[in-house]
């Protein structure tokens, strides 16, 4: 009689079987994949929240509005104005705007701003606009929203 790892049945030697089986763990990975593939497109990455905001305690009675449109055209009206009708400059590109702006905040240099922009327009020509004001010594410069 020989001795073997294995138990002695009916005369066979018996192997211990030495492997793993991989069968579920490629079913655990398969369910993980259809779970990632199914809540990607869920997070859309590409949406900004913007924070609400509140509107201020006491609006300006009178300020210089500016109208920005998509065509780099601009107009600009001192709203709120107590000789009646708004006195009302166009400008035809961003360097007119600011040579309008700087003429009109000479002769009243309390006025503050508001920015009215067209929903189309590029976000850098707000800005812009809003960096004029600043450079020229506007101190309240607000965006106007529905």
């Amino acid at each position: 009689m020989s001795f073997s790892s294995g138990s002695m049945r009916g005369g066979r030697t018996r192997k211990f079987k030495s492997e793993i089986n991989v069968v579920p763990y490629i079913d655990v990975m398969l369910v993980l994949l259809v779970i990632f593939m199914v809540a990607a497109p869920l997070t859309n990455p590409g949406v900004i929240n913007l924070p609400n905001a509140a509107k201020s305690t006491l609006p300006p009675t009178e300020y210089i509005r500016i109208d920005l449109r998509p065509d780099t055209s601009a107009t600009l009206t001192i709203a709120g104005s107590k000789s009646g009708k708004a006195p009302t400059e166009t400008a035809a590109n961003r360097a007119a705007l600011a040579q309008k702006l700087q003429a009109i905040h000479a002769d009243r240099p309390e006025l503050p701003v508001m920015i009215s922009a067209d929903k189309n327009i590029k976000y850098d020509e707000v800005i812009q606009a809003i960096s004029e004001a600043k450079k020229l010594g506007i101190e309240r410069v607000g965006l106007a929203t529905k």
